[in-house]
């Protein structure tokens, strides 16, 4: 396990990024979680909150400010759980990709600048930029966005359907608890502590890892808890 490791994290303020928060700290070696959020979250021990407007025009170079400044104290990865959510339906195709792959690639690309090497994404089950569904298809196109910044080590976390979150129906969890293999249901505390995991045990190791229900949890029972 890397010693005395921080985490810097975009997107920790929704359902599964609070999982992974939650699942980090509960790591004795983490140091330090930095939330690097729109609007001040409250206070709790070793997090850190920088408050960034994602849309101005220093977004990047704050969050690279911020990265090397997290790196002088020791290891540090980084992590994105950006998602809008039982929202996206909602949202028009350009709407997603100014998030999903403005936002994200943003933060990805400072990090990467600032030194960090390792980055853990949040997808979706059968994400691909060919696919002919909307969101599968910006989903596929964020990965492949994450990608072309060149991490050492890139881990993608790609649920079926989550469970214990406030954004999925209680009918679309019974569904998947039908549902086999990488479509079905997964818990996300098990996919906050699969992401914690990551962090914790493989910031050494390199290139890229696709990880799904299955290798998700056995991830997560790595930690032990």
């Amino acid at each position: 396990m890397t010693q005395n490791f921080a985490a810097v994290v975009i997107g920790g303020t929704g359902q599964v990024g609070g999982a992974a928060v939650a699942e980090l700290l509960a790591v004795p070696e983490c140091r330090e979680v930095v939330m690097i959020t729109r609007k001040p979250v409250g206070a709790r021990s070793r997090v850190r909150n920088v408050v960034v407007d994602t849309g101005a025009a220093d977004f990047a170079g704050r969050v690279a400010e911020v990265a090397r400044e997290v790196l002088k104290q020791g290891a540090a990865s980084a992590v994105s759980c950006v998602g809008v959510g039982s929202g996206s339906m909602k949202w028009s195709e350009e709407e997603l990709k100014r998030l999903e792959l403005g936002v994200v690639g943003a933060f990805a690309r400072s990090c990467h600048d600032a030194g960090v090497a390792q980055f853990c994404l949040l997808s979706a089950v059968g994400s691909t930029a060919k696919s002919r569904f909307r969101y599968v298809r910006v989903m596929g196109m964020k990965e492949d966005t994450v990608r072309s910044v060149g991490f050492r080590r890139l881990a993608i976390f790609r649920p079926g359907i989550i469970v214990g979150n406030a954004h999925t129906p209680a009918m679309a969890g019974w569904l998947g608890s039908l549902v086999p293999g990488k479509y079905g249901n997964i818990d996300q505390q098990v996919l906050g502590r699969s992401i914690a995991a990551e962090v914790a045990l493989n910031s050494q190791e390199t290139g890229e890892v696709v990880l799904e229900n299955a290798a998700m949890k056995r991830l997560a029972g790595q930690l032990g808890r």
